[in-house]
């Protein structure tokens, strides 16, 4: 049997129902029309330095596999900073970008990053797929391919074949079968189960805060989000951020049953202001905190609206797990538990890989110590750690 890649600039060049088939899943983030979306409105384009690559991998000419891929000119919006490696390598007189990258863009949320036919079995496929990738790699004189948040099984896997395990930390909220968030607070020591109560009492205080789903957020409700995705940007970073006004004005519509959004209002006498807003998105097992902004500072506020709010969503859904970002050391006391996170690297050049896994090595114990260290200052009483 025969192997074929092709390879995809955009991914609109790919049948949906083709693609969603391979991934079988209802995760929201490699669902055709997100993907769709995020080229669309030029969030993901050339000129943001994420040009698409798409590998679809066939065999007798019949999809077999799918996986998206980047042609990066840089190492910003992935989560997982190589920017040290990049900077090696300057200095050394090579060439780090462009590189190959599979994630997904500016969504530091781990899942299933590879998508195959019903009738096959990853790890069958798997060595086609690596050979797939170094063939373009020295096609196009790339540096080498890293693959971001995949499942654990993912990077066992490329592991064996060659690639680097790279291992970094987020704070995930667990649903242990909670009925109400009063039952999730009463797992929680005295101290901290009043610290949590008193700030919700305090960010309720002045605003109306509420829950939005799929087409009940309206269109006015986009534009003032999207407008308190930039102002956030700018705030932290001094730029308004990869995604465009387009990417909001049509992310209702593509994703409307996968979409929360918890809003918060100053009341009125004749409407009510807009003061904040949290975008989630969710699936039948997890919930996903993702961007959030505000026109004003209120005291315990992105509490609320990104932190409580989504943990009773998850409790009235049943879903089990709660992630609701990136980094945040602040979440561990809101109950919030540090779990690891998984990454593969392939390097081409034999020397740099070498430097690189000795750096990975180094870099293990303090993910374990730091993992183990978030642990004592988790808020559960004893019993319920």
């Amino acid at each position: 049997m025969s192997f074929n890649t092709r390879i995809l600039k955009g991914i609109d060049q790919c049948d949906s129902a083709d693609w969603d088939n391979l991934f079988n899943s209802d995760y929201p983030f490699l669902k055709h029309r997100f993907l769709s979306i995020l080229e669309s409105s030029g969030s993901v384009c050339a000129k943001t330095g994420w040009e698409p690559r798409h590998l679809l991998l066939e065999q007798d000419e019949k999809l077999v596999a799918a996986l998206p891929l980047y042609l990066k000119h840089h190492s910003w919006g992935e989560y997982v900073f190589d920017h040290a490696w990049a900077d090696a390598y300057h200095n050394n007189g090579f060439t780090y970008y462009p590189k190959l990258l599979t994630a997904i863009p500016f969504t530091p949320t781990s899942g299933q990053r590879i998508g195959i036919a019903a009738e096959q079995k990853i790890e069958e496929l798997m060595p086609h797929l690596m050979h797939a990738i170094q063939s373009l790699a020295n096609e196009w004189d790339i540096s080498g391919w890293h693959l971001l948040f995949p499942e654990q099984n993912t990077v066992d896997q490329l592991q064996k074949l060659g690639a680097m395990q790279r291992i970094g930390i987020q704070y995930h909220w667990h649903n242990d079968h909670y009925q109400s968030f009063d039952d999730f607070v009463s797992t929680l020591t005295s101290r901290k189960r009043k610290n949590i109560l008193r700030e919700r009492r305090i960010a309720g205080q002045e605003l109306q805060i509420k829950r939005l789903v799929g087409q009940q957020i309206t269109a006015e409700w986009w534009d003032f989000f999207h407008i308190m995705y930039h102002r956030t940007y700018l705030k932290r970073s001094g730029y308004g951020g990869y995604l465009t006004e387009d990417f909001f004005k049509h992310l209702g519509d593509a994703l409307n049953d996968q979409i929360m959004m918890c809003v918060a209002e100053q009341p009125g006498e004749e409407s009510n202001q807009k003061v904040a807003a949290a975008l989630f998105f969710f699936d039948s097992n997890r919930l996903y905190g993702r961007y959030w902004g505000c026109l004003q500072e209120y005291d315990f506020l992105h509490f609320e609206l990104c932190y409580y709010q989504g943990i009773e969503f998850a409790i009235e859904h049943n879903l089990t797990l709660f992630d609701a970002g990136a980094q945040g050391e602040h979440k561990i006391k809101r109950g919030f538990k540090p779990i690891k996170t998984y990454s593969s690297h392939w390097i081409k050049h034999p020397e740099f890989a070498k430097a690189i896994q000795h750096f990975l090595n180094q870099e293990i114990p303090h993910i374990n110590t730091s993992i183990s260290q978030a642990c004592e200052l988790l808020p559960y009483k004893a019993n319920n750690k």
